[in-house]
């Protein structure tokens, strides 16, 4: 059975660097980042269009190929959470969360029991067709699932000490669009008050044993982020990477 190498490595204190996927639909796409020696992507279904035929797919590549799939549902219901993993995802990210109860629930639903309320209706494919017994299956997939906690408004920033004290919560990835928005400076990702809020975050992370990080648009935001000890990092998204490089070759040859 596969592990959770991305986990791994973060509680090793290694920072792990991913990015979004949440418009093409292809599958090969997750081969592609994993090639270019990314970690990890998040799967947008809060953003993103995707069903769960194509969530299925592209997890089922990405487990193949190396790249951890991690997937934002869309709501804090349980249907989508266990149909996300169902599909083979590594970890669930949590958005818009700002209370703790709510949390530990959420929580719960990624889990089998002892440690939560899963149901269990496994492919033989997320056994690698291995043959194991449940106890062994479950308490294998209860350590290697990831759940990630977004911190995007200022109600969550405040109650940040709260929700990672949360038992079950392995990192945190903090929104900076929404948080901004929140704050009352939107979209200015270098202000003085939004980097004040994420250091805030990080420092609580760090004090109560939750690896931080943070997703941001571009190399420059993740290189100062790096720099502030997030290890969970995120940056762009397969969109951005496209439309970015199809920008420069076009500046270059048609100037």
């Amino acid at each position: 059975m596969q592990e959770n190498r991305v986990k791994q490595a973060l509680r090793r204190g290694e920072m792990q660097l991913g990015t979004g996927y949440w418009q093409f639909r292809s599958p090969e796409i997750a081969r592609l980042l994993a090639a270019a020696g990314f970690k990890w992507a998040f799967l947008d279904t809060e953003h993103g269009g995707f069903d769960l035929e194509t969530l299925q797919d592209i997890c089922r590549v990405a487990n193949l190929a190396g790249l951890c799939p991690i997937v934002r549902v869309g709501d804090l219901q349980y249907s989508l959470v266990a149909r996300a993993l169902d599909c083979g995802a590594q970890g669930i990210i949590f958005p818009r969360v700002e209370q703790p109860e709510l949390l530990a629930r959420a929580v719960s639903w990624t889990k089998f029991p002892p440690n939560g309320i899963r149901g269990y209706g496994l492919a033989l494919h997320q056994l690698d067709y291995e043959t194991r017994a449940f106890p062994e299956v479950i308490a294998h997939l209860n350590a290697n699932l990831m759940v990630v906690l977004q911190i995007e408004t200022v109600r969550a920033l405040e109650a940040r000490d709260e929700l990672l004290s949360v038992p079950g919560v392995d990192t945190v990835m903090v929104g900076p669009a929404d948080l901004s928005i929140s704050l009352g400076v939107p979209g200015q990702f270098e202000h003085p008050r939004l980097i004040e809020a994420i250091e805030q975050i990080r420092d609580s992370c760090l004090a109560l044993g939750v690896i931080p990080g943070i997703h941001t648009r571009n190399p420059k935001l993740a290189e100062f982020w790096r720099n502030r000890g997030m290890l969970f990092l995120g940056c762009g998204n397969e969109v951005s990477m496209l439309w970015e490089r199809a920008g420069e070759i076009v500046r270059t040859l048609c100037p």
